[in-house]
């Protein structure tokens, strides 16, 4: 894991900051994200059909589930020090390429776009996310995530 200070940080604009260890999607987190949301759409919940029926052959996770786990992922690659602290400030353009079948592997792909000052105590940083699945060609999730950092 890289712990640079906010100002270190900077060093990395531009480049891959590295990548989360992989993290198990299993059935059991998709049924309880279904339940937590109330989304209970068979190609989530209904293994048996979905093996019979969905086009993956499988159930697969929701796309919210897996940008859900981009904090997590991503604070297993970076945590900046020095500050008091780390806020979720959000995602532009996110996409969904590929979905990600119940058991597979999952980790993120962190690349650092830009660091912006907002005011005395907080500065905004952006991230090119990439959710990548352990044996696919394809991504999870694309998007680019916001962390604003409070000093």
């Amino acid at each position: 894991m890289l712990t640079p200070t906010l100002e270190e940080l900077n060093d990395y604009k531009g480049k891959v900051i590295g990548h989360s260890p992989w993290q198990t999607i299993s059935q059991d987190m998709i049924q309880a994200f279904s339940d937590a949301t109330g989304d209970h759409q068979w190609i989530h919940v209904d293994v048996e059909r979905a093996r019979r029926e969905s086009p993956w052959g499988s159930p697969v996770a929701h796309g919210f589930l897996t940008v859900s786990l981009i904090p997590k992922l991503n604070t297993q690659v970076l945590q900046v020090s020095g500050i008091s602290a780390s806020i979720n400030y959000g995602l532009n353009k996110l996409r969904f390429p590929s979905a990600v079948k119940s058991g597979s592997d999952i980790r993120s792909r962190m690349e650092l776009l830009d660091v912006t000052r907002v005011d005395d105590q907080r500065y905004l940083a952006s991230y090119h996310t990439t959710v990548e699945i352990k044996g696919e060609e394809k991504p999870a999730c694309v998007a680019e995530s916001l962390v604003m950092y409070v000093l």
